[in-house]
């Protein structure tokens, strides 16, 4: 967007109502709401006004959206269901490019401006994912921010040729480095560790590790994780995904584990469903940086799922036991300013210089935007109106 127009009559978070400014595509200035509207200016009639949602863990490239339905094949360990997954890439006749884009447009139409997606990398399959992604990303580039991750999704020690990969995609274009279970799934912590802060260190590269284990060997990770991105001064560009194992120990040991974390500038993710939930208020108290993502939408681990991150900061909220405004919004920020501070995204929010990207919803507070499940919403990226969902309710 190039020129200025003004969004008038918003509800901020805290209540207060503004007018948003914006020109070339950037807020500039932020001020209290005026009864003017000129041609050209968006009335939002009292509308909550947020920041654009940001999703901070998805898989663009495994999503089935657009191949029509399949029945999910069940499989009861992470080595099974990467199994079935490998069966069924050769089932599917739509191309990934296609359907990972029929996801990204629908996770625009739900609010969501940034997200950081984990494409799966292994002998297999190649760069193949990636160069998909990477093409959706260009296409996408006016409305959606796509941060992706060399995700070693069959392991690295136990997939020979893996590392070289990794290497690979990070230097066509991949902006972060994955891991899997480095002890569960790969066997080796130490060793795996060593090739994904390796490849980090390399290539300038942040880190996201989906760490599934429970219990003593989880705690034992997080150790590692906490004591290697010290020493190698990545604080704040190092994640833990899902982090189960938070959920599966005494809340006192969760707590010391948060603390090590936020020391180290380690930031733990949350989808929710899948596994123990980490006790998200806990470890904020801690200092930790908590957020959240959606994780696989309708693909080979999880039928469920339709891209709307207000559905996934409910279900967080759900599964924690959130039920006051105060907590409510705490969901909401995992999705929004802590996510953001996650990703180290620049003047995210409602502020003067921000991307003016922007989500408009028919509801009075932070608390109701996840409570309620709004379904109407306005969708804004650099100040454009890029999608608009409307629900109309006939009573009769």
């Amino acid at each position: 967007m190039t020129g200025s127009r003004t969004l008038r009559n918003g509800t901020l978070a805290d209540g207060s109502r503004v007018d948003v400014s914006v020109t070339d595509a950037r807020i500039s200035a932020v001020s209290p709401a005026s009864s003017a509207v000129a041609e050209g200016d968006l009335d939002l009639g009292g509308a909550l006004l947020l920041p654009a949602l940001v999703n901070g863990h998805a898989h663009l490239d495994k999503t089935l959206i657009g191949s029509g339905w399949h029945p999910h094949r069940p499989g009861t360990t992470v080595r099974e269901r990467v199994a079935a997954e490998h069966t069924l890439r050769g089932e599917v006749g739509v191309p990934v490019v296609e359907r990972a884009r029929a996801l990204a447009e629908q996770m625009i139409s739900f609010g969501t401006g940034t997200v950081r997606t984990h494409v799966d990398i292994d002998p297999e399959v190649g760069l193949a994912g990636l160069e998909a992604v990477l093409e959706v990303r260009d296409a996408l580039r006016d409305r959606l921010r796509v941060e992706i991750v060399a995700f070693p999704q069959s392991g690295i020690i136990t997939s020979p040729g893996t590392e070289k990969l990794l290497d690979e995609a990070l230097a066509a274009g991949a902006d972060l480095v994955g891991g899997l279970d480095p002890d569960g799934f790969d066997g080796d912590a130490e060793a795996h560790l060593d090739v994904v802060f390796g490849l980090a260190a390399r290539h300038g590269a942040g880190i996201d590790i989906h760490l599934h284990d429970l219990g003593a060997p989880a705690v034992r990770q997080y150790s590692l994780i906490a004591e290697r991105t010290r020493a190698e001064g990545l604080g704040g560009k190092v994640n833990v995904s899902h982090a189960y194992g938070l959920g599966s120990i005494p809340l006192d040991e969760a707590r010391r584990v948060g603390g090590l974390f936020a020391e180290a500038g380690v930031s733990v993710l949350t989808n929710g469903p899948a596994g123990p939930m980490p006790p998200v208020l806990a470890l904020r108290e801690e200092g930790t940086t908590v957020w959240s993502g959606s994780d696989n939408i309708r693909d080979a681990w999880w039928p469920y799922g339709d891209g709307d991150m207000l559905a996934i900061a409910r279900q967080v909220a759900y599964q924690s036991g959130f039920r006051t405004d105060e907590t409510l919004a705490v969901a909401l920020d995992l999705v929004t300013d802590s996510a953001a501070q996650a990703m180290g995204l620049d003047a995210y929010g409602i502020v003067v210089g921000a991307p003016a990207d922007l989500l408009v919803l028919d509801v009075p507070t932070p608390a109701a935007a996840v409570a309620a499940a709004p379904t109407s919403r306005t969708v804004l990226h650099a100040g454009e109106v890029v999608a608009t969902r409307v629900e109309t309710v006939e009573l009769g």
